[in-house]
């Protein structure tokens, strides 16, 4: 059975890393999706353009040791966070800053064109408040990574503040205005608004806690399940811990809530057309 991981992170520094990657897989997980977390927990000042293409490609570095070292197969994705967007304006300036993550991105979709990664993310705007002009640039970038993304016909993976119906809708206007096709934009971090996410043109990537996961199902199963791993030593098991998706998959698979073609569609069939790999079996 493949068991698919849409959102996942690593650290070599303050994380299991490898080892993390090898508990999934006793699990019996078998593919992950690994997003790039920041430049700084890489070890780079984020204060240039520069600086988060060494990240990424360090973020490609450490995908390649996964698939070296561990039978997990891994997939990179590269971008660059809201909040290091945030950052980068309060140390810099807004244009300065603007104008560095758009040279970030257009090398983060130069990686997905070179299939060293297969999707633009984590971007979108920052979870938290953040003046006017600056969540109106995030915007506006968000709608940049969402063009490049289109251009290289691959995927993008999306964070944003805390979702509702009203601000999937919203997102829906984006894709539309940008014209990138619906099954490439990933929600990550998705509540479970399936029907919703489907009718604006949203993929939803959603937490795989319990609650989240038996709401989803019951509107359908055009959705991917993450745990937004985060690898940090200090807060074991956040978001979700590494096993979760797999556990919680064979779980539902046993108690009748998903069916055997639920696990296909949720774990081959949606990220292979999201993110157009071909999901070995």
């Amino acid at each position: 059975m493949i068991i698919w991981d849409n959102h996942f992170h690593v650290d070599p520094f303050k994380g299991l890393f490898l080892e993390a990657v090898r508990q999934f897989h006793r699990a019996d997980g078998t593919h992950l999706v690994v997003v790039y977390k920041t430049a700084h927990d890489y070890g780079f000042p984020g204060l240039k353009a520069e600086d988060f293409m060494k990240a990424m490609d360090f973020h490609i570095e450490l995908v390649e040791k996964i698939n070296n070292e561990t039978p997990v197969k891994a997939y990179a994705v590269v971008g660059v966070h809201p909040a290091e967007f945030v950052y980068l304006a309060e140390q810099k300036g807004l244009e300065y800053a603007r104008n560095e993550v758009m040279k970030a991105l257009e090398y983060a979709q130069r990686l997905c064109l070179e299939g060293k990664a297969i999707a633009i993310g984590e971007i979108g705007r920052p979870h938290y408040e953040v003046p006017e002009e600056i969540w109106e640039a995030s915007i506006e970038l968000m709608k940049y990574g969402m063009i490049l993304a289109k251009e290289a016909d691959c995927a993008v993976q999306l964070h944003t503040e805390s979702f509702d119906e009203a601000k999937f809708r919203e997102l829906g206007e984006y894709v539309r205005e940008v014209g990138i096709k619906p099954h490439r934009v990933v929600k990550h971090f998705s509540p479970p608004l399936v029907k919703v996410a489907e009718e604006v043109g949203v993929f939803p990537s959603i937490i795989a806690s319990r609650k989240n996961i038996q709401e989803a199902i019951k509107q359908g199963n055009r959705f991917m399940m993450e745990t937004d791993y985060i690898d940090d030593k200090r807060r074991p098991g956040a978001v979700l811990g590494p096993k979760t998706v797999p556990k919680r998959t064979k779980a539902f698979l046993q108690n009748g809530l998903f069916t055997e073609e639920d696990v296909y569609k949720i774990h081959v069939e949606n990220p292979r057309k999201v993110y157009g790999v071909e999901v070995e079996e």
